[in-house]
């Protein structure tokens, strides 16, 4: 019988993890031809997610858990998750319950059909703001254009591998991770499931402004480098901007002896171009940056507990 995991990571959901276990089991138990585990990944949860996790490991064995030393961050959990679950085919999804679980019936359909990686596609997203939905919107079309190997728009970390694309993103181990671009990048066999998603369940987000740019820039910097030739273009532009200015200099000065060139336009086009440089500076400092991240070679997370199942290599290596 075939392997079924559903990989979720956790970080202080205790009021949304009652739910996820019952819509889970309620869901899962569909698939009857298929064997079953649920890999909990606490990201160093504050409160008592961890608890309930072993809880509903004591009820039902097919729910197992791993502990991580502390909070690593959202794509570093579900990586340790993934680098655990053993199935023949494997489910990434959130704890809040906006993406449904009843819809990993569909992956699963689209899985057996041949497909290799099934994602889900949101048609709506309820309970967003609008700078939410705004800003989402912009960075799903930005990376559209600048990634070799884009993601689908309105895609997000809900999709199945099956066990060949899993292997392959398992040996992928940069540190600064942007899994659904890694996903993609695979190039594998691949089907999408229209859905909506919903509201947060319970609780509120972890996800603030300063997580959100942090993990636009990875996905930026990861993806591409494309943010390095704007960064040269820019660096063009501003250039042949000088020249125009100062020939425009040299003819006023020509053409009207008695023209003085303003200390304004002198100081406004040193503050431009020191801006730019700066700029420039900054955008290769944080290449350079995950360039010596990748150096230390440190794990990319700590095991502190497991329960329930038995580690993989890769966890062990980590």
């Amino acid at each position: 019988m075939q392997l079924l995991s559903v990989v979720i990571p956790v970080y202080c959901e205790e009021a949304a993890l009652p739910s996820l276990f019952h819509r889970l089991t309620t869901v899962l138990g569909e698939l009857e031809d298929l064997a079953l585990e649920v890999v909990l990944v606490d990201d160093g949860s504050t409160d008592r997610s961890w608890e309930m996790i072993q809880a509903q490991h004591a009820v039902d064995e097919r729910f197992v858990g791993l502990r991580l030393s502390r909070n690593f961050g959202h794509q570093i959990a579900l990586t340790a998750g993934l680098d655990h679950a053993r199935g023949d085919a494997v489910v990434v999804m959130d704890a809040d319950l906006q993406d449904p679980p009843e819809v990993v019936i569909e992956l699963v359909e689209q899985w057996r059909r041949g497909h290799a990686v099934v994602y889900g596609r949101r048609r709506s997203r309820a309970g967003e703001g609008w700078f939410k939905r705004v800003t989402a919107r912009g960075f799903y079309r930005i990376m559209q254009r600048i990634s070799p190997s884009p993601t689908p728009l309105d895609v997000g970390d809900f999709y199945l591998l099956d066990r060949r694309a899993l292997a392959q993103l398992r040996v992928m181990r940069e540190r600064h991770r942007y899994l659904r671009g890694m996903v993609f990048w695979l190039g594998y066999s691949r089907a999408e499931v229209v859905y909506d998603r919903h509201a947060r369940h319970a609780g509120s987000t972890k996800f603030d402004l300063g997580r959100m740019l942090r993990f636009a820039m990875d996905g930026a910097l990861s993806s591409s480098s494309a943010p390095l030739t704007m960064a040269s273009y820019v660096g063009m532009a501003s250039a042949l901007l000088g020249l125009f200015l100062g020939l425009w200099a040299v003819w006023e000065k020509l053409t009207d002896p008695s023209a003085v060139i303003g200390w304004a336009s002198t100081v406004v086009i040193v503050l431009f171009l020191g801006g730019v440089q700066l700029a420039t500076i900054g955008l290769l400092g944080l290449y350079v940056g995950r360039i010596y991240d990748e150096a230390k070679r440190r794990p990319l997370y700590l095991l502190d507990q497991v329960i329930g199942g038995s580690v993989s290599d890769v966890a062990l290596e980590e």
